[in-house]
């Protein structure tokens, strides 16, 4: 049976909160009988954002990744219900009904993705139903990846042995996968959010002169094994990515010409710029 999932590709979020300001104007003031009570104007974030920004400067990187209910295949939110009052589609999706869920504000404290807001109003929680009643009536995308300017969002309607294809193929991972609740909403390029980079410029000295490095190797080695590396630019810039950071040390090493030139030690709690790696002067 095809059921239906999100694919978040989060490199190519710019922040344009077209899917926060869509899902306000399908929901707010807007009762969906079966689907949903109208959300209020203000305090519920069914599609929210968050911010990343990593490094220092000269080197900054800031991302954005959209969250939302992730209509999981184990959800946490219907074990703490009662009486029927969230169920769970033969289509993949988790709907919140209006009517049972009213008093149960316990739903709302066992999302753990916080993803469930309290209608204060209504006396009901309430979360982003995939636009269940828009795929009822045929459409074949949410509204909210249509909205999307640079294709963040996909939805996409496959079995699920299909879609552990795709995910296998196009490296995607949900997010907490620890917790167990089994998410239908995958994420592509979440290393953004998840690992730290290292950047650097190398420099040298010629005639008395500073100059950038270009074409200079720089590997990050960690229990004498290489996690990752890259190739100064023109302006003897360096940017190591997809590091995971842990408690172990990490040793930066630069090589031109294959050989190593100079080695340093650095501390990863976080994404960092190291500044200028001064190579005694070399043929350049």
């Amino acid at each position: 049976m095809k059921k239906w999932n999100m694919i978040v590709d989060v490199a190519r979020c710019h922040n344009c909160y077209n899917c926060f300001i869509t899902t306000k104007d399908e929901y707010v003031a807007q009762e969906h009988k079966g689907y949903t009570a109208p959300q209020p104007l203000h305090g519920h974030s069914w599609v929210d954002m968050e911010y990343r920004e990593a490094g220092k400067w000269p080197i900054v990187e800031t991302n954005f990744r959209p969250v939302m209910c992730n209509h999981c295949d184990d959800a946490p939110c219907m074990k703490a219900a009662t009486g029927d009052a969230i169920k769970k589609r033969d289509d993949g999706i988790v709907i919140i009904d209006p009517e049972k869920s009213k008093g149960q504000k316990q739903i709302v404290d066992a999302c753990p993705y916080g993803a469930i807001y309290w209608n204060e109003e209504e006396q009901i929680p309430q979360a982003w139903p995939f636009d269940a009643h828009l795929l009822d009536q045929g459409w074949e995308k949410t509204k909210i990846e249509m909205a999307c300017p640079t294709d963040v969002l996909k939805s996409v309607k496959v079995s699920d042995k299909k879609m552990q294809q795709i995910a296998k193929e196009e490296n995607l991972t949900t997010l907490e996968p620890k917790l167990g609740a089994k998410p239908r909403v995958y994420y592509k390029n979440n290393h953004l959010f998840e690992a730290c980079f290292i950047a650097g410029t190398v420099v040298t000295k010629v005639q008395d002169r500073e100059e950038c490095l270009e074409g200079v190797t720089v590997n990050a080695i960690r229990n004498g094994e290489s996690i990752g590396g890259a190739t100064t630019d023109g302006f003897g810039e360096f940017k190591i990515k997809e590091i995971y950071p842990n408690e172990d040390s990490i040793t930066l090493e630069v090589e031109h010409n294959g050989k190593v030139v100079k080695k340093l030690d650095v501390e990863l709690p976080d994404s960092t710029y190291i500044g200028v790696i001064d190579i005694d002067s070399i043929e350049v």
